[in-house]
């Protein structure tokens, strides 16, 4: 059975005052008032959410969220896939329309973490590691420095590379009204900034960040009677690679982004070719790389060479993190590959704005932990 989008939302991303039930109810909300539907209408509610119990001490959102909204009786769901919470949540909400156990199903996802220092919220991601390797105090930006380094020295690549993949992700996150920043950088910023994780600096990490997305899934059938315009998933997937980081063949092939992404492919019948604009977890400037050649959009070793050539822009051939990506539009956590769907409906649909870019096809790869986990999905326009 085709499964359909027809309704997506997404609140401020940034430093917000609202609670994580709060901010879920108005993405929620919002949601359903965009695909025009009543709360009686949702069948199956899933909530992409990685630490609220961590970060808040809440646990059970996905039923405070059933009662919320008025969904009930509605079935309810967590989701947690660490940072492809998102991603996971687009996967079970698809499932479930596709096998017909719901018709119209509701994705909520959601993190709160801006009210925690940056060393509670770096420990409390920093559990997604292996306990070896967190035991050692390996972090993920240090996995993304230590990446990072392997890569340019082994492809020859310049250090500015990196940059321009900052500057071009902020430059997006201008036109983005949910953005968390929306502010222009130039790549002098972004060298000279505090270094991090040697080679990489501050500009780029992504930040820590509060925020909510939603998305409305319904059969295609049901979609032609409610929406004009909508978008259909064609191809989506999941795939895992090795929790221990150190263990992989090679440290710049992400495993569970290669597979994700053929497994989408061959899914919808499309290649990297036919993907006209794609969303990519840039949570370190490094990974846009690495999920660029993993996703078969460039060589291995040659990622670098299309963000130099300006392919990646916004005007370019195949345009990257329209949104401005985790970058600069912001990664909380549970949010953020809602959030990557949020932008590919949008852009399919034609309303994305200041951002809208000429789009038949979308892709969106969320990944969780340091390519431990991955989530690709491909949507097309109807």
């Amino acid at each position: 059975m085709t499964v359909a989008v027809i309704g997506a939302s997404m609140t401020k991303f940034g430093e917000r005052d609202a609670w994580i039930q709060e901010l879920i109810a108005q993405a929620g909300e919002a949601a359903l008032d965009d695909a025009g539907i009543e709360p009686d209408d949702v069948e199956h509610l899933y909530v992409s959410n990685m630490s609220s119990g961590e970060f808040q001490g809440q646990t059970g959102i996905m039923n405070a969220l059933a009662h919320d909204l008025g969904v009930m009786p509605a079935y309810s769901e967590r989701v947690d896939q660490t940072s492809s919470s998102g991603g996971a949540g687009i996967y079970e909400a698809w499932q479930s329309v596709a096998s017909g156990a719901s018709e119209m199903s509701l994705l909520v996802g959601g993190e709160k973490m801006t009210h925690r220092s940056t060393a509670e919220s770096t420990d409390i991601i920093a559990s997604i590691t292996h306990p070896a390797e967190y035991k050692h105090g390996l972090t993920l930006p240090s996995f993304a420095g230590l990446t990072a380094r392997h890569y340019l020295e082994r492809f020859d690549a310049p250090r500015d590379a990196l940059a321009k993949v900052a500057v071009k992700n902020h430059r997006n996150g201008v036109d983005n009204p949910h953005a968390q920043f929306r502010k222009e950088i130039d790549e002098e910023t972004a060298l000279e900034s505090p270094i991090v994780a040697d080679p990489l600096r501050l500009y780029d990490f992504c930040p820590i960040t509060d925020g909510s997305a939603g998305l409305v899934f319904t059969t295609e059938e049901r979609a032609e009677e409610i929406a004009d315009d909508y978008a259909v998933i064609s191809g989506i997937s999941g795939a895992t690679d090795t929790h221990v980081v150190h263990e992989r063949d090679d440290p710049t092939v992400m495993g569970g982004v290669v597979d994700s992404a053929d497994d989408a492919y061959e899914m919808a019948g499309l290649g990297p070719d036919d993907v006209d604009v794609a969303e990519l977890h840039d949570m370190f400037t490094i990974l846009e790389f690495l999920q660029m050649e993993g996703c078969g959009f460039a060589e291995q070793g040659e990622a670098w060479k299309q963000v130099e050539e300006g392919r990646t822009e916004k005007d370019g051939e195949l345009p990257i993190n329209t949104s401005g990506g985790l970058k600069s539009k912001g990664h909380p956590l549970g949010a953020s590959g809602v959030a990557q769907g949020y932008e590919i409906y949008k852009q399919l649909v034609g309303e994305a704005g200041p951002r809208q870019v000429e789009a038949e096809t979308g892709l969106a790869c969320n990944v969780g932990g340091f390519g431990n986990c991955v989530i690709t999905t491909i949507m097309e326009a109807r």
